[in-house]
C-alpha cells in the first residue's frame, strides 16, 4: 500500500445518539503513515468521529450509524465484521491517562497476556520494545514493578501509549491526549507521535491550534458534526478554503 493510501475512509456517514444526530454525511479519506488532526469546537463530534472508527460508539445504547467506515478498503460495520480483532489493529489513547490499577509492567503486557501470550521472555520482550517506542523505558526500566499510578501525568499518558503499542496496532486514535499535561510533556508526546507515524497511522482529536499545526500532516475541521474543510495541514492553515474554516483558524468563532 502506497504512503498516500487511505487507510481509513468515512463514506457519507450519519451517526445518532438516541434521537440527537451528531454527524451529518461526513466524507473523510485518512492517509496511511501519516498524522491527521480533528479540529473543530467543543460538542461538534470530533470524538464520536475517532470512536466510529473502532466501533467504540457500539458500546453506547440507543447510538445509530448510517453510512460506510472502510478501513483497509473494508467496511469496519458490516456484518460478518471481528470487532475483536478490528480493536488490535486500532489502539486508542484517551483523554486523561487511564492505566489500569497494577504495576507498569502488568498494564504493557495486559494486551498480550488477553492473546493468550504468557511465556515470560516474550513477555519481557514486548514490554520492554513498547516502552521503548514510548519513549519511557529508560526512565521506568527500575521500577517495573511499581504501580502506574506512581508516574507523572505525562508518563501515565506514554504508558498509556505503550499499551496501545504492546497489541502492534497499525492505527493509533488520540482523543486529546495532552489536555490534561504540562507543556514539557506534550512536547515528548508530540515527539514520540511524529516518530510513530513512520509505522503507524495516527488521528489525533486536539483543541489546540497550534499542536495540530506542529504536528499534523492533514488536518479535518468538523463544525456541528459537518466535514467543513479537510486537507494537507500547511495548506489548511495558510490558505483556508472554506470562509467558517478561516474565522475557527483566525479566533473569531469557537
Amino acid at each position: 500500500m502506497k504512503k498516500e493510501d487511505a487507510k481509513i475512509e468515512f463514506r457519507k456517514v450519519n451517526f445518532w445518539y438516541g434521537d440527537k444526530q451528531i454527524l451529518f454525511d461526513v466524507d473523510l479519506k485518512v492517509s496511511e503513515y501519516k498524522i491527521t488532526a480533528l479540529i473543530g469546537p467543543s460538542g461538534c463530534g470530533k470524538s464520536t468521529l475517532l470512536r466510529c472508527i473502532n466501533r467504540m460508539n457500539d458500546l453506547v445504547p440507543d447510538s445509530k450509524i448510517k453510512g460506510a467506515v472502510l478501513y483497509d478498503k473494508e467496511d469496519i460495520y458490516e456484518k460478518n465484521a471481528d470487532v475483536i480483532e478490528l480493536r488490535k489493529k486500532i489502539g486508542m489513547v484517551f483523554q486523561k491517562p487511564n492505566p489500569f490499577p497494577m504495576s507498569i509492567f502488568n498494564n504493557v503486557a495486559y494486551g498480550p497476556r488477553i492473546q493468550n501470550i504468557t511465556d515470560k521472555d516474550k513477555l519481557m520482550y514486548i514490554v520492554k520494545k513498547s516502552l521503548r517506542k514510548a519513549d519511557l523505558w529508560e526512565e521506568v526500566k527500575d521500577r517495573l514493578g511499581l504501580s502506574a499510578f506512581s508516574l507523572s501525568g505525562g508518563q501515565q499518558q506514554r504508558l498509556c501509549i505503550s499499551r496501545a503499542l504492546a497489541n502492534n496496532p497499525d492505527v493509533i486514535l488520540l482523543d486529546e491526549p495532552c489536555s490534561a499535561l504540562d507543556p514539557i510533556a506534550t512536547a515528548k508526546i508530540e515527539e514520540l507521535l511524529k516518530k510513530l507515524k513512520d509505522e503507524k497511522t495516527i488521528i489525533i482529536v486536539t483543541h489546540n491550534m497550534h499542536q495540530a499545526k506542529r504536528i499534523s500532516d492533514y488536518t479535518s475541521y468538523l463544525l456541528n458534526g459537518k466535514m467543513i474543510e479537510s486537507s494537507q495541514t500547511a495548506e489548511m492553515f495558510s490558505n483556508p478554503k472554506n470562509d467558517l474554516t478561516r474565522d475557527y483558524l483566525n479566533g473569531t468563532f469557537g
